[in-house]
């Protein structure tokens, strides 16, 4: 694995890192029922607009977290979110002020700085790799949006750094956590035989991306492009990039198909107990057999991309089929009979966010780990690559290759722009 390399500049600066509060508030020394600091997670966020300023919010409202640094390419946006981060802890201050917040342009000095336990990056997902990556080597614990990653080779290179350094990874595919625990239940009841053998499950997933023809705008002042750029092809500024609409671009994404896939394919990949595996054989629509982009397992299962905002189970003895706003079963007995002593129990964690911080105190996995992200997204990405050649494709889940043809292939990866490497 190629480290990315460090400058003179960026290794000189690690040295003038380690930044204190200037005003330190009561809840530093153990105040109120905040732990002592020997106890406490010391979180940085990257990326900080939308998803990410939720995330940065969250983890700094919880218990025994301490939110100390914010990166963001935008200047404005990390200037507000490290406003934000300072009035929350001053209001909790004895003296009302609070300064110890410190703000990045470029994420690999905050990941030099040794305070640092965990850091939350919730950046476009052409980045998610290599900061993840770059994440573990620094020794730091990694809570990363989903998708995963922009190819499957990406994919892989962070459950390997993840796994050589000993990091906690939670990816953010909350549906296996929250929703009053109903996607769970869903996948506990599939997993328990109580609509039969599996047949077919539907998954309501978006659009794949393409490329991006936008035309050149002017670079806000404050933003970053080269940065916010980083690994993905040189191009212009456009407004529809940044900071949020980039995913309908393969530079920067995969689309729908990547975004909610990561949460619908992840929860059929937990019900079809294929968190290690996946299919073997991916089908594009167009053709007047194939009317939906289609999935078939090993066991013959077929899963399909479309239908209803929900994740659909049919099986020889009913259907399940679950959203983030009900849970639904056919026959309505399935859901009225409670799992026996020996049915098959499924993790539960009411708190996605939270699960993560609990493993980072007790160094277990989380609820959805690297390896889960992993598999879930490349579940996403074989779809794409078949959709965009046109074509069948048969999938090796062992080996995470398709099965003789080079040219799909060459989408397992894509090259990245000098110097980000992984």
């Amino acid at each position: 694995m190629t480290k990315t390399p460090i400058t003179r500049r960026s290794f000189l600066r690690t040295a003038a890192a380690f930044a204190v509060p200037t005003i330190i508030p009561a809840t530093a020394i153990g105040a109120g029922d905040r732990p002592v600091p020997s106890n406490r997670i010391a979180m940085a966020a990257i990326g900080v607009h939308n998803m990410g300023e939720n995330n940065m919010k969250s983890f700094a409202g919880q218990s025994g977290v301490q939110m100390v640094a914010v990166c963001d390419v935008d200047r404005g946006i990390r200037e507000k979110a490290k406003t934000w981060v300072e009035q929350f802890y001053a209001r909790q201050s004895d003296k009302g002020t609070y300064k110890g917040c410190d703000v990045y342009n470029d994420f690999r000095d905050l990941l030099a700085r040794s305070d640092i336990d965990a850091v939350c990056i919730s950046t476009p997902e052409h980045w998610h790799a290599i900061m993840s990556v770059e994440a573990a080597k620094a020794g730091k614990d990694i809570y990363c949006e989903k998708p995963l990653s922009l190819t499957i080779r990406e994919a892989r290179a962070m459950v390997n750094a993840v796994r050589r350094y000993g990091r906690v990874f939670q990816t953010g595919s909350q549906q296996r956590s929250e929703y009053r625990g109903m996607f769970r239940m869903a996948c506990e009841w599939v997993r328990n035989g109580r609509i039969g053998k599996v047949l077919t499950v539907h998954c309501g997933v978006g659009e794949t991306s393409g490329d991006c023809h936008l035309p050149a705008e002017r670079v806000p002042a404050g933003l970053d492009w080269d940065m916010w750029l980083g690994p993905a092809p040189w191009r212009p500024f456009n407004r529809k990039l940044h900071p949020y609409s980039w995913r309908p671009y393969r530079d920067y994404s995969g689309g729908q198909m990547t975004n909610f896939g990561s949460h619908h394919f992840d929860i059929a990949q937990w019900g079809l107990d294929m968190d290690h595996s996946g299919p073997v054989e991916v089908i594009p629509p167009g053709g007047k057999d194939v009317k939906r982009l289609t999935y078939r397992y090993a066991n013959g299962v077929l899963m399909y991309r479309g239908g209803a905002d929900s994740v659909k189970f049919t099986g020889t003895d009913g259907v399940i089929e679950v959203s983030r706003s009900r849970l639904r079963t056919d026959p309505e007995s399935i859901a009225k009979t409670p799992l026996g002593p020996n049915d098959i129990r499924l993790r539960e964690a009411r708190s996605h966010r939270g699960d993560f911080l609990e493993c980072v105190r007790t160094r277990k996995r989380s609820i959805c780990d690297v390896e889960i992200g992993c598999r879930s997204v490349t579940v996403c990405h074989i779809g794409n690559i078949a959709w965009w050649l046109n074509r069948s494709l048969r999938w090796d889940p062992e080996k995470e290759e398709f099965i003789g043809d080079a040219e799909a292939n060459r989408w397992l990866d894509r090259p990245k722009r000098a110097p980000w490497t992984i």
